[in-house]
């Protein structure tokens, strides 16, 4: 789980243990944000979407508050292989466009806080019985 925090930059950095690296990755990001700056939190977002896209990646979309807690959003996005991913963070660090997205969120402040998890995606739907949910 990453976090990062204004001011602070990534403060907790633990990788996914035993990523297989012929798995598909898929990061989930919770964010804490600013009601207030909803619209500024979704521009940032729109640009992300196109971004990670541009740079090899799937984007499955950004989550934004509609019921229940105002200040949570969600994005989740997939690589097809942990070095992918790892490649994607290498070359975001110096893509300017991707600098400008994350001082955007700076400058608007639309972020306080968010927590990154990795996961690998079961996308395959099967019948109950090739499940192994029948006797």
């Amino acid at each position: 789980v990453w976090s990062w925090r204004p001011g602070l930059g990534v403060v907790a950095a633990l990788g996914p243990v035993g990523a297989d690296e012929e798995e598909m990755i898929t990061c989930t990001i919770r964010y804490e944000i600013d009601p207030a700056k909803l619209a500024e939190f979704e521009a940032y977002g729109r640009a992300w979407i196109h971004l990670v896209g541009r740079m090899g990646g799937t984007h499955h979309g950004y989550f934004l508050p509609h019921e229940g807690p105002s200040d949570i959003a969600f994005a989740m996005f997939s690589f097809p292989t942990l070095a992918a991913y790892e490649d994607y963070r290498m070359r975001m660090a110096t893509d300017p466009d991707c600098q400008q997205a994350y001082a955007y969120a700076v400058k608007t402040a639309c972020i306080r806080r968010y927590d990154r998890s990795f996961t690998r995606p079961v996308l395959d739907g099967r019948p109950l019985a090739e499940a192994g949910l029948m006797p």
